[in-house]
């Protein structure tokens, strides 16, 4: 029998134990947020010059003003509907497609290089080429979007269905499951994980392709919003337009943290 004393000095400190329930977190990311925004308001003009920081009062004041006018909602939804179709488009392509390549060896082994080669190329590079050739309008956004996302859900759907036990493939052959069965009940459930997993690196990279998109060229949008404000050397103005990206990621990642609790329950 163990030793009630040997147990106790063993277990961690409570004061040294993070917080685990979910309002202790919450509680401490609005503190970790609020002590950051005040170092902030504080050293703006007596650390630095706060004309090229702005200040957090100013930067929500600045925010509010474009509520109430109407052009947060304008140039938000704008970007969000440019970022939400590209990652939309690049989960509903890239998947299959990976799931092909994964279940098809000997075509992957042949088309890698070339998927690799598109993969590394500076997609950002690409912007003027999509303006070119689908104009300023949501096309061209939504395919910068896209270009970003895809090879993450290809290369991790695929990475997912090669890690499938070949056991498990081996015991439903036995029992004469068809390929649709097999894509519904084994794949498709493996690789659940791994695209969560995208999505989550998939948010910022769609802002990140929409973004760009609209620097390029475009009349409305975040990006836009920020690129005018730093063409008339107005910090305020670029920080609200950064801020508002800021929490459009954070809340579509909690979005799909709640999707992954529930999908994954079998996880915890």
């Amino acid at each position: 029998m163990s030793d009630p004393a040997a147990v106790i000095e063993a277990a961690p400190p409570r004061a040294a134990r993070l917080p685990d329930s979910i309002w202790s977190v919450q509680a401490w990311r609005v503190g970790l947020i609020a002590v950051l925004l005040l170092a902030w308001e504080l050293a703006a003009g007596r650390l630095f010059d706060d004309f090229w920081s702005s200040r957090p009062s100013e930067i929500a004041e600045r925010i509010w003003q474009m509520a109430m006018s109407g052009e947060l909602s304008r140039h938000t939804w704008a970007t969000i509907s440019e970022a939400g179709l590209g990652l939309f488009f690049g989960a509903l392509i890239g998947t299959p497609l990976g799931i092909a390549l994964a279940r098809g060896p000997r075509v992957a082994r042949v088309v890698d290089p070339v998927i690799m080669g598109l993969y590394g190329l500076p997609r950002v590079a690409l912007a003027p080429l999509f303006i070119l050739w689908f104009g300023i309008g949501l096309t061209a956004k939504v395919m910068m979007a896209l270009s970003m996302v895809l090879f993450v859900f290809l290369l991790n759907a695929a990475e997912g269905v090669r890690g499938i036990d070949p056991d498990m493939i081996d015991l439903m052959r036995t029992m004469r499951a068809g390929r649709w069965y097999m894509l519904r009940r084994v794949w498709l459930p493996a690789i659940v994980p791994w695209l969560i997993a995208s999505a989550r690196i998939g948010v910022g990279l769609s802002l990140i392709g929409a973004v760009v998109g609209e620097l390029i060229g475009a009349n409305r949008g975040l990006g836009w919003y920020v690129n005018k404000s730093g063409g008339q050397i107005d910090t305020t103005g670029a920080f609200a337009g950064l801020v508002v990206l800021m929490v459009i990621a954070v809340i579509a990642n909690q979005a799909i943290i709640l999707v992954e609790g529930r999908l994954l329950k079998w996880r915890r």
